[in-house]
């Protein structure tokens, strides 16, 4: 793989392993298996590390790929984080580094919120990262990532 972008989160440590196909792929602890590392993985394990060690999320209240029923079609938000009420809390798109977060990713998102219904919803490329709450109809811009609302059992 080539050089992976240096993402404005706080540097992660990866278990990595070469695939039987020459791929680099990396263990994703939530999940417990073995994913190929794209540039779209390495934002992902990013912010994942992030939810759970700046934020204060328990791995338990990360879910993953977390399956979307859109229109007729199956669709998958890449993170979504559960909240006290055991409902989905906040949701999140990851894109690689070179994709531009634009009108187009927030539309995305927010399709998917009108499942979901998130308080929050958060788009980034790893360089780039926007949060927003809702509130009503409307979404404000946040200046962070929401935190965690409940105790961690460790």
């Amino acid at each position: 793989m080539s050089q992976l972008a240096k993402l404005n989160f706080p540097p992660i440590h990866l278990r990595a392993r070469r695939g039987v196909n020459g791929r680099t792929e990396v263990f994703d602890s939530v999940r417990g298996r073995w994913l190929v590392l794209t540039p779209e993985e390495w934002v992902r394990r990013h912010v994942v590390e992030y939810l759970r060690t700046e934020c204060g999320y328990a791995p338990q209240l990360i879910v993953e790929e977390h399956p979307i029923p859109l229109n007729g079609m199956a669709q998958r938000a890449d993170i979504v984080v559960i909240g006290a009420d055991a409902k989905p809390h906040m949701v999140v798109e990851c894109k690689e580094p070179n994709v531009k977060i634009d009108r187009q990713v927030l539309d995305q998102v927010v399709r998917y919120n009108s499942v979901l219904r998130c308080k929050y919803i958060v788009m980034t490329n790893g360089i780039e990262t926007y949060c927003y709450m809702k509130e009503g109809e409307n979404y404000t811009p946040i200046n962070h990532f929401p935190h965690c609302e409940i105790s961690r059992t460790k």
